[in-house]
């Protein structure tokens, strides 16, 4: 893996524009940085970053099914009690899922670690899977990179594949909330996807979902929703006030009620219990849980739900803090895990983000920050492969 400065292709802000990346700058920063790329060679993709995801999903499937018939786990990982059945229900019926990203730490050498799989609403999807593929073909063109040159990146294609198989009667509904461009861009690139698979598709917002008779969801002209793409956590969709209609099941949601257990950072602990010394796990553990790591080592603290890097506190050994980010995360319960310091390039963390579609890996995006805590600010920087 290495990164090299390349010349930013002239006009960038008018071809962000032009293909709707209407978040390629946050808050007068550089979001999207063609400035540099990571170059990446076939058999490191195929060894360090595609084998190592199908495994690590696979296993995380498993502890889904370990979960849905312990109560003990589900209490570990705060699912509210009045969800278990559902949960379990929608895992049984094998409610289909779409997505989800896990964020790795690599340095080049040994395996990578997993820091976290973020499963029901993974960002940095539009910018992955299809503007970097844009930027890809332009740079070939001008040969700011080799002309073989190729990209980890089979995304879009797998994202369109995986919408024809989940296609139903009904309208598939696009949700989000309201005053998110990131999030507004990303339901958008999916909802073309769809479009793009055959799907009669609609999109309303979140807060413009509205109640109707027998406590079903309807659209601003009171259509009934009943199959719902939402970029809106399923631990914030319990914990509404329409929360419990989830246990009726009057609507198919995408991502399944059964994700709240792999987008939860209780799975961490539960992989390493499970799979203990895994080459691609980190030692983590519950609150309250003897520490898995030596007198003298580094290490994490995540809130169950964060996100984005929220509330995360990276402690040494002597239990000082060395980073940490605020948030709205901090008064729920936590997990511990073991501190693996993300590589650094120049005065940059790179972060990796394997991207999972219909249960198989699918591609990458990689993100940078100038602090150890990868956050929604951070850069996202293009790749390719050669050699």
């Amino acid at each position: 893996m290495l990164r090299h400065h390349v010349p930013v292709r002239p006009g960038l802000e008018r071809i962000a524009r032009s293909h709707g990346f209407n978040f390629h700058i946050i808050d007068d920063e550089v979001y999207w940085d063609e400035s540099r790329a990571y170059r990446f060679t076939l058999r490191q993709i195929e060894d360090q970053i595609e084998q190592p995801t199908n495994e690590l999903h696979a296993m995380c499937l498993e502890v889904v099914d370990r979960a849905v018939r312990d109560d003990a786990i589900l209490t570990q990982l705060a699912i509210p009690e009045l969800y278990w059945d559902a949960v379990a229900r929608s895992w049984r019926e094998k409610d289909p899922s779409l997505y989800g990203r896990m964020d790795f730490v690599w340095c080049g050498q040994g395996p990578v670690k997993l820091l976290e799989y973020n499963a029901d609403t993974p960002t940095s999807l539009y910018e992955s899977a299809y503007f970097q593929w844009l930027w890809l073909e332009d740079a070939r063109a001008q040969r700011l990179i080799p002309r073989h040159a190729d990209q980890y990146n089979a995304i879009q294609e797998k994202l369109i594949a995986r919408f024809a198989e989940i296609k139903g009667a009904e309208p598939l509904y696009f949700c989000c909330c309201k005053e998110t461009d990131e999030d507004r861009g990303t339901v958008l690139y999916l909802q073309d996807c769809a479009i793009q698979a055959g799907l009669d598709t609609r999109f309303i917002y979140m807060e413009d979902l509205g109640l109707g008779v027998g406590g079903l969801l309807t659209d601003l002209q009171d259509n009934v929703v009943r199959h719902a793409f939402k970029l809106y956590p399923l631990e914030w969709m319990m914990r509404d006030d329409n929360g419990p209609l989830l246990r009726k099941r009057h609507e198919r949601w995408i991502e399944p009620l059964w994700k709240s257990i792999l987008s939860n950072k209780g799975l961490l602990p539960l992989l390493w219990r499970f799979f203990p010394r895994h080459p691609n796990l980190l030692p983590a553990w519950f609150d309250g849980d003897a520490a898995l790591v030596a007198p003298g080592e580094s290490y994490v603290r995540k809130p169950l739900f964060s996100r984005e890097g929220e509330n995360i506190a990276i402690f040494d050994g002597q239990h000082n803090v060395v980073d940490q980010q605020g948030g709205g995360y901090g008064a729920e319960p936590v997990i511990w895990q073991a501190f693996q310091p993300l590589p650094r390039f120049g005065d940059s963390y790179t972060l990796i983000g394997s991207w999972v579609v219909d249960d198989e890996a699918a591609g990458m995006g990689i993100r940078e920050d100038s602090t150890l805590i990868t956050k929604d600010t951070s850069r996202f920087v293009p790749h390719y492969i050669a050699g």
